[in-house]
């Protein structure tokens, strides 16, 4: 696996947690790209910078990237994640303006200019400024380590829709060029996140911490949980995007299978449905390690333990 990685991400909250968790790691992280997704791009932006800030890093690279998806019109999540995509802690304005520079070029150059396979790149939102950057120059697809992408669910279904998850919802047409790549993915679905759950008692280690990091993801975590709280009648909202980050630092809390996944691009019904060959009964080249098992304590004991060192 590469020891750089390159963070794409449209903070939301659970976004700001995996950055949190990426940023208080050992990972060398080379930049932040940010497109629209939970929220537009104007507050992503605004998000990511506050979040490096938080974590003491406003030296890192922020690119804004994306404002909509390839085709088609922007579908945003205020509902879910408040009108500034980080309801649930009020952090202060941040400190600088993003980086100059648009977000694909800058993950283009970032790859290219470094050994094969020393580069990661880390999906946390919709898939728009990856394909884009593919499109500029597809060497990068061969030249990555690999992907680490949350999106996409199977037996779980869709959050957005009954067949799609949100950032693979928002953008299908580069996801499905995504996959077709030929890059090495993993893949973070709904039925992984969805054994994250943020219960009470998780939410409390955050609170005591003892640090402002850990008092602002437990802010978060308590605004973000009250939507999946009542929608699926569990006692915690799942934490989707850490779990990117999470496979970075321990991929032995994970496991699933290699299988092929394809992207529906064109049904009103099932638009945005990652069809997962789980079984592989399609005979279709397997393109995806498709993560289904977390161990959902070592996850939390990791998060809790790099959010206590920021």
């Amino acid at each position: 696996m590469g020891n750089s990685v390159i963070i794409d991400t449209d903070p939301g909250q659970d976004d700001a947690v995996a950055l949190l968790l990426a940023l208080g790691s050992t990972l060398d992280v080379l930049a932040v790209t940010v497109g629209a997704g939970n929220v537009p791009l104007d507050l992503t932006v605004k998000n990511a910078l506050k979040v490096c800030d938080l974590a003491n890093r406003s030296d890192l690279p922020v690119y804004a990237g994306a404002g909509g998806p390839l085709e088609g019109d922007l579908v945003t999540a205020e509902h879910v994640h408040g009108p500034s995509g980080l309801d649930g802690y009020d952090l202060p304005p941040p400190s600088r303006l993003a980086s100059k520079g648009y977000a694909p070029d800058k993950i283009v150059e970032l790859i290219m200019n470094r050994p094969v396979g020393e580069v990661t790149l880390c999906t946390l939102g919709p898939l728009t400024n990856v394909a884009l950057a593919l499109r500029l120059e597809p060497k990068i697809a061969k030249r990555l380590s690999k992907v680490v992408m949350m999106g996409g669910g199977f037996f779980e279904g869709g959050n957005t829709t009954p067949a799609a998850e949100f950032n693979i919802y928002v953008d299908p047409v580069a996801a499905a060029e995504v996959f077709s790549s030929g890059i090495d993915l993993v893949m973070m679905p709904l039925d992984v996140t969805h054994q994250v759950l943020s219960n009470p008692d998780r939410v409390r280690a955050f609170k005591e911490i003892g640090n402002l990091a850990g008092e602002v993801v437990a802010g978060w975590i308590g605004f973000f949980d009250r939507y999946d709280m009542e929608k699926y009648g569990t006692e915690g909202a799942p934490l989707h995007d850490p779990c990117v980050i999470a496979y970075l630092l321990e991929p032995g809390l994970f496991s699933g299978r290699f299988c092929n996944v394809e992207i529906e691009t064109e049904s009103p019904l099932t638009r945005g449905m990652t069809v997962v060959d789980w079984w592989g009964v399609s005979g279709r080249t397997p393109n995806a390690h498709v993560m289904r098992h977390v161990d959902a304590e070592g996850f939390f004991s990791l998060l809790v333990r790099t959010v206590g060192m920021l």
